[in-house]
């Protein structure tokens, strides 16, 4: 069943329906393309599962929560698998249902299993749907449904797309706290303070907790002497790394989640992050020097794609999982924090890459196929 969580039905103004599964990758694109359609006057419906619903908070109040039932055949063992197609299937026939009472004028879906239910709806019902894409390697989801809808939208590029499929680069939009900052101009680190943000991402976020406290405990005195660390990371981390900071005298901001890190990132010399999608989309949006560790167990090893053009244009360094030790790190940081030169081209090369305007293009196919 879909259950709404949050909002009013039926009302005024063209709706859109938003799929997104139950990831921030997923859903922080999806929160971008809300913003800009309420600012242009549409409704706004999100249909997720029970993860994506924990991302939703950030979304505007005018956006109607719905939560639908669907499942990955990958997980859950037999019993999980042999119960998929049938969860799936009461998720398809209840937005069948929500949609018949509601007529979308488009459906846009953003990858993820709980998006299957939604789109299939919108084919079986004849109604415009198009899928964004975030990764440089298409998922799961989106790889069945590009064939199967009127237009498909890449957040990285290039894009390894299914065979006859064409797409527009449109990039990944980015969240209103991200496009607040972007007129932060970088300060490439210099003879005062040097700023470092740290984030882990919600996958694979141990790698980051392991090695990068122990890297930047390492640096030669003089830098680490001007350093200020913010790292975000699991919270059964927390207290370990916090000592790693505290032994080599590092102020270090350390906590589980920080609302605002768009803003800390406005006014970091650099970022060391996973190559999620949406770290990069920000990491560039906003035009900052970093240090990328793709994770190695990402579906279709997408994130090295999505790391690849910033380390190919000099934005960033690409350090893949088993090169990831702390000798290797501290020897990336003192590289680019010793250099204004090289960081300040850095910054510039990763803003070149940036689309801060991925929503309003995406925004803008949404307005076409509604048409």
């Amino acid at each position: 069943m879909i259950q709404a969580l949050q909002g009013q039905g039926a009302g005024q103004g063209r709706l859109a329906l938003i799929a997104a599964g139950g990831t921030g990758g997923h859903m922080f694109p999806a929160q971008a393309l809300a913003e800009a359609l309420l600012a242009d006057g549409w409704r706004v419906v999100l249909s997720t599962d029970e993860r994506g619903a924990r991302y939703a908070g950030g979304f505007p109040a005018a956006v109607v929560r719905r939560q639908v039932a669907s499942a990955s055949t990958a997980r859950g063992g037999v019993a999980g698998k042999i119960a998929a197609p049938f969860r799936i299937a009461r998720g398809v026939l209840s937005a069948m249902a929500q949609m018949r009472a509601d007529r979308p004028a488009v459906v846009v879906g953003f990858g993820g299993y709980p998006s299957i239910p939604a789109l299939t709806a919108a084919r079986l019902l004849r109604i415009p749907a198009m899928i964004h894409e975030q990764n440089g390697v298409v998922g799961r989801v989106n790889r069945i449904f590009a064939p199967r809808v009127a237009a498909v939208a890449c957040g990285t590029w290039p894009t390894a797309l299914p065979q006859g499929v064409e797409a527009s680069h449109t990039g990944n939009p980015v969240r209103a706290s991200v496009l607040a900052v972007l007129d932060q101009p970088y300060q490439p680190p210099g003879e005062g303070g040097v700023s470092i943000l740290v984030i882990g991402g919600s996958q694979g976020a141990r790698i980051l907790s392991d090695s990068v406290a122990e890297a930047i405990a390492a640096l030669p005195a003089s830098l680490r002497q001007r350093l200020t660390v913010t790292h975000q990371l699991r919270p059964e981390d927390l207290e370990r790394v916090r000592a790693t900071y505290a032994a080599a005298g590092i102020p270090a901001e350390v906590a589980s989640f920080f609302d605002d890190v768009p803003a800390r990132m406005a006014r970091a010399q650099l970022v060391i992050a996973r190559a999620g999608a949406s770290s990069v989309a920000e990491i560039t949006a906003i035009g900052r020097p970093a240090i990328l560790v793709p994770y190695a167990a990402a579906a279709g090893d997408h994130q090295s794609a999505n790391a690849r053009p910033l380390h190919e244009a000099g934005a960033a360094i690409a350090i893949a999982e088993p090169d990831f030790t702390p000798a290797r790190l501290t020897g990336a940081i003192t590289e680019i924090l010793t250099d204004p030169d090289r960081a300040a081209r850095m910054s510039a090369a990763a803003r070149a890459l940036g689309r801060p305007d991925a929503a309003a293009r995406l925004h803008a196919i949404v307005k076409d196929l509604a048409r």
